[in-house]
């Protein structure tokens, strides 16, 4: 799912080919895409796009009234990219792809294309009018590239939570979803399992300084690499990250094999030497099958992989 640094890029690109020119019309290529009825969609056809804002790992575009000079935003059209959805910029009146296609907006210029891979469309557009009816889309975390220490540390004990899942509550922190967390952990040398509750001051400002560090250079990366051109591979899974998506990859910090603890679709990815003191988190998969004699350390991992016998298990991680 596209997150902080690919959405801000994805703004960046679209304030350069969409502020200042006219919607002329909104193709659908699926119906389920539109999730809301009032206004009509119709209504954003002939506007123009004066506003274009970020609300949590959402795109929300702005467009004015047509006889409206002060050039404030009437209408909103709120994009929800989920995991597979993404934008593409191509040539004007484009034909929207049959199988992945969702939906195409028309300029003049250019056609934004908003595309969707895999058989589950999740991916949304809400048409909304006024500023508070768009706040209802906002989840409410707080920016965490811009928030000073104090309101870091008062968000992230609001609740007590793993620190995985609270980084990756919209409610809390805007924007960071299941790759940028791993990282932010990983260089935060903590555990994604830690509670908040359990925090001391040093580790707290340490989580801070590796969340705004982290986002702030991946978007400059992302930046830098496109160089002025369209975002058209956005992706959770980059060879630059420490530890996301590279499960028994070594460590760049100290070259341990790269764990992970999957669940549903999802998996955390960690460095059990750097994060964890170098005990082995249980995979809920893995973890039921091996029940007692799940390894508790690297060592024992090592040994179980090679077709050992299983070390004693230790105290939890």
């Amino acid at each position: 799912m596209p997150e902080l640094p690919d959405i801000t890029i994805y703004l960046e690109g679209l304030e350069a080919r969409l502020l200042g020119r006219t919607l002329e019309r909104v193709r659908l290529g699926s119906p389920f895409l539109l999730r809301s009825v009032d206004p009509p969609l119709t209504d954003a056809h002939g506007r123009e796009v004066v506003a274009l804002r970020r609300l949590g790992k959402r795109i929300a575009i702005g467009l004015a009234a047509p006889d409206d000079r002060e050039d404030e935003p009437e209408l909103w059209l709120v994009l929800h990219l989920m995991i597979a959805g993404r934008l593409r910029w191509r040539d004007p009146g484009v034909k929207i792809p049959r199988r992945l296609g969702l939906a195409a907006f028309d300029f003049v210029d250019g056609s934004l294309l908003l595309t969707e891979a895999g058989t589950k469309k999740r991916a949304s557009l809400h048409v909304v009018k006024g500023a508070e009816a768009l706040a209802r889309h906002d989840p409410g975390g707080i920016d965490p590239v811009t928030a000073d220490a104090a309101l870091f540390r008062e968000t992230l004990t609001a609740r007590n939570h793993t620190l995985k899942r609270a980084l990756t509550d919209p409610r809390l922190f805007s924007g960071i979803g299941n790759a940028y967390s791993d990282e932010i952990l990983h260089r935060a040398k903590l555990s994604p399992i830690k509670w908040t509750s359990r925090l001391d001051d040093e580790e707290i400002g340490r989580l801070h300084d590796a969340t705004r560090r982290t986002l702030e250079e991946w978007t400059r990366r992302l930046r830098d690499e496109l160089a002025g051109k369209f975002p058209e591979k956005v992706t959770a899974f980059h060879d630059a990250m420490a530890v996301h998506g590279k499960y028994g990859r070594p460590c760049p910090a100290c070259a341990a094999p790269v764990q992970r603890i999957r669940y549903a679709d999802n998996e955390t990815n960690y460095c059990a030497a750097c994060q964890t003191g170098g005990k082995v988190l249980a995979d809920r998969a893995l973890s039921r099958l091996l029940g007692k004699d799940w390894p508790r350390s690297l060592e024992a991992l090592e040994e179980l992989r090679s077709g050992g016998p299983p070390a004693a298990p230790e105290g939890g991680a």
